[in-house]
């Protein structure tokens, strides 16, 4: 079976998988930490919610990605993630959570991740070759 592009650079492969797998989880508690905090204590002049979702899951996506190898796991996780914050911002103070508009700008901020480390993986097969 032919390596994925993103073996080279994956947990399994990568001498730096270790650290991939840190730097997703950080990015997963720092998402956390500003999706659960309560309305009152975000700062007011925080630029268009929807494009924050996208940034932080296609950065997210990106590191699972890079972690993992697999970009349907990367995926997938990335995702699940996001539904998850968003159902769990519903008791929080001043937060709608739930909101599908929002869950909609994390499922293309993953895809927008996962596909950017797959172009950049493919573009460095091609190269070596």
């Amino acid at each position: 079976m032919p390596r994925s592009p993103q073996a080279e650079v994956s947990g399994r492969r990568s001498a730096f998988g270790r650290w991939w797998w840190g730097l997703a989880a950080t990015a997963a508690l720092v998402i956390a930490w500003g999706s659960l905090m309560p309305a009152s204590e975000l700062p007011e002049d925080l630029p268009w919610d929807k494009a924050n979702h996208l940034i932080a899951y296609a950065g997210l996506a990106t590191l699972l990605a890079l972690a993992s190898g697999r970009s349907g796991l990367s995926m997938g996780l990335a995702v699940a993630y996001g539904v998850a914050i968003e159902f769990a911002q519903i008791p929080v103070p001043g937060r709608l959570g739930g909101d599908v508009w929002d869950i909609v700008a994390n499922i293309l901020g993953a895809v927008l991740g996962v596909g950017a480390v797959w172009l950049w993986c493919r573009w460095r097969q091609r190269a070596r070759r």
